[in-house]
């Protein structure tokens, strides 16, 4: 049975936009009046199918693909049917949080998802034995094991909220745990596996890869207290998480020169705009390590923490300028859909959006150092998402059409 890749990343793609559709509505009814939905409803959507309908849908697409090239014993209609359960899940939750909000048939479909996740891990696991030594093999193990742990976030909120025992700290704890394992474990992992399998590691650079990962993976166990300064925690567990945090720092800075110095060459046989594209990718991701080593002054993470700007900022530089500008890349880059016109101006102009839409965060996030109130920033926001929207269009047309 043959793996249909073009078909599910045009799934991707389209799901990606339907992403963009949601945060595009909630920007608007943050500027100007628009009854028709509950902002939270939308909140709920877009999140939830930003992470299962965009990112892990495209993740588990690319990682089997990556598996079946490796070897042929295994057998591929199980992660089929595991792609279309977690799709269907995916617009269940779409769909159903926009009607209702956190309620029977939303949560249904998100628990259901979690279980597609056990699913795909074990079954991905199990099989990746049959593979040899690859650099990407611990990435994809590490990424899985964050992808199942973070689960256990959702499952604590859920019984604080059932128990009727709700309180503050555990309810953020559990939101930000849930928050970081996707982020900086499942999302991050996935990806530099990808990565490896592109760059065609020699064994000396698989050697410092390995090396890397061995860190990576401790430290981001570590740093999520990262995600919970703002709670009192023992000295001695603030003193570890600053050395992990400097560790992860170095650690990318690392890979990043290694990318560079030996592999640059790659990148100068692909179109213009994706080599700039990756390297856009990469500032972003080597911002969000500087943004979390900074956040251990703990005057600086109280004052990031209740400022609502800069935590949206945040997430969205890793989930748009990092992950999503990267899926983008490995997809053309690897010429798994086509090229062309239309995807191209569709692909640079979704970059210049997210530009835009972190430009303009950052502008409201640093006005509230002073108090300052900025001048029609909900408009400007929107102006920036409806770039986004618009260029996807162009992504969306351009992923059905033959020519080049």
């Amino acid at each position: 049975m043959k793996f249909r890749l073009a078909f599910w990343l045009k799934f991707s793609v389209v799901n990606l936009f339907l992403v963009a559709l949601l945060g595009m509505l909630m920007r608007y009814k943050f500027g100007f009046d628009f009854p028709f939905f509950v902002q939270k409803h939308l909140l709920h959507s877009h999140s939830h199918f930003a992470f299962a309908g965009w990112i892990s849908h495209t993740l588990m697409v690319l990682m089997i693909y990556s598996l079946k090239n490796k070897t042929t014993e295994i057998s591929l209609p199980k992660y089929t049917w595991l792609v279309i359960a977690n799709l269907i899940c995916s617009y269940g939750m779409l769909v159903f949080f926009i009607i209702q909000g956190y309620a029977f048939w939303s949560i249904l479909f998100s628990t259901l998802s979690i279980f597609v996740s056990y699913l795909f891990a074990y079954f991905y696991i199990k099989d990746l034995k049959l593979v040899g030594k690859e650099t990407s093999k611990n990435w994809y193990k590490g990424a899985l094991f964050f992808y199942v742990i973070s689960s256990l976030g959702t499952f604590f909120l859920a019984y604080t909220v059932a128990s009727g025992k709700l309180m503050f700290n555990p309810y953020l704890a559990s939101i930000y745990y849930y928050l970081h394992f996707q982020y900086n474990g499942w999302f991050l992992f996935a990806c530099i596996g990808l990565l490896a399998d592109f760059l065609k590691l020699n064994n000396h650079e698989n050697t410092l890869f390995n090396k890397a990962f061995r860190w990576l993976f401790i430290s981001t166990l570590v740093t999520y207290m990262l995600s919970v300064l703002w709670v009192k925690i023992p000295a001695w567990l603030y003193v570890i998480t600053i050395i992990f945090s400097v560790i992860q720092f170095a650690v990318w800075i690392g890979m990043l020169i290694l990318v560079i110095r030996k592999k640059g060459e790659i990148l100068k046989y692909q179109p213009l705009f994706l080599q700039y594209f990756l390297k856009f990718a990469g500032l972003c991701l080597t911002l969000k390590f500087v943004f979390q080593l900074l956040s251990v002054i703990p005057s600086l993470n109280q004052f990031v923490f209740g400022v609502r700007s800069i935590i949206i900022a945040y997430l969205h530089l890793i989930l748009l300028g990092v992950i999503s500008l990267f899926l983008l890349y490995y997809i053309y880059a690897n010429k798994f859909l086509t090229l062309n016109k239309t995807t191209k101006n569709g692909l640079i102009g979704f970059t210049f959006g997210i530009f835009l839409n972190e430009f303009i965060l950052a502008i409201q996030g640093m006005s509230a150092f002073g108090y300052i109130l900025v001048p029609k920033i909900n408009e400007l926001l929107f102006g920036a998402t409806l770039v986004m929207f618009t260029s996807l269009i162009f992504v969306v047309v351009g992923a059905f059409r033959k020519t080049i």
